[in-house]
């Protein structure tokens, strides 16, 4: 018998492993069947970079991008007992939101850099300084270059950093520049339903994975995060949420 042939088996093992994705990695699981079934590994890789943009240049869609990444980190840094580090440029962070969604003021650090450049310089000493249990960075510009760095030095410190990425004119998607990131996701408000009493219901989110690495894009109406910092599908909604794989957005019946 030839000697390839007597190999083969041993080759096709190795190509099998080569082709299985590692899942050994840390994962931070959003604890909603819906969402996490669609992640590789069954949720968020915890060391790595991950994106959320507005789905649209309103403030409310700016708001439920910026929460959407605040009760990622707020549950990180209540599973690991850390701060979680906020550098962003701006001044418009409104702190009482924040602990809305489960980061308390006692539990964030603020860095306010003079410019993009300087806050990625902060935010990469800050992971491999390793005190942070998460990050968040508001970003208006960020290279190739730059979201491949912070994807490495994530990766090693098995960190999640969080970047903000935000609009710098109405018309430009932020998500239309390439980027390293594990996942891309654009995060919109959507109709609330209102309380049996008077009053406001529950915020909800249009969720949409624009990119994932080894998986589909997908959307997904979730109730936006509550003190913890955790998501919920709608009660009405249910199993029939509104969600699609792909990028056609499907509303719910």
């Amino acid at each position: 018998m030839p000697a390839a042939i007597q190999h083969l088996p041993a080759t096709i093992a190795q190509l099998r492993t080569i082709a299985t994705p590692v899942t050994d990695h840390r994962i931070l699981p959003f604890g909603i069947e819906q969402l996490d079934r669609r992640l590789g590994g069954g949720g968020l890789r915890a060391g790595a970079l991950h994106e959320a943009a507005a789905l649209s240049a309103s403030l409310a869609d700016e708001a439920a991008a910026t929460l959407f990444l605040a009760g990622i980190a707020a549950r990180e840094a209540a599973a690991l007992g850390g701060p979680v580090l906020w550098a962003s440029c701006r001044t418009d962070l409104y702190a009482p939101g924040l602990a809305q969604a489960g980061l308390p003021a006692a539990n964030v650090i603020h860095a306010q850099p003079h410019d993009d450049a300087a806050l990625l310089a902060v935010v990469e000493d800050a992971v491999r300084d390793g005190t942070p249990s998460a990050i968040v960075a508001e970003v208006g510009k960020v290279s190739m270059v730059a979201t491949r760095r912070l994807q490495l030095v994530a990766a090693d410190a098995d960190m999640p950093v969080l970047l903000l990425r935000r609009r710098r004119s109405r018309e430009r998607d932020p998500l239309d520049e390439p980027s390293a990131a594990w996942t891309r996701w654009r995060v919109g408000s959507a109709p609330s339903a209102r309380f049996g009493v008077a009053g406001v219901g529950r915020s909800r989110w249009l969720v949409e994975l624009a990119r994932q690495r080894g998986g589909e894009p997908f959307s997904l109406i979730v109730e936006g995060s509550d003190g913890t910092g955790r998501l919920a599908v709608p009660a009405a909604l249910g199993h029939r949420a509104a969600e699609t794989a792909g990028t056609v957005r499907v509303a719910a019946a």
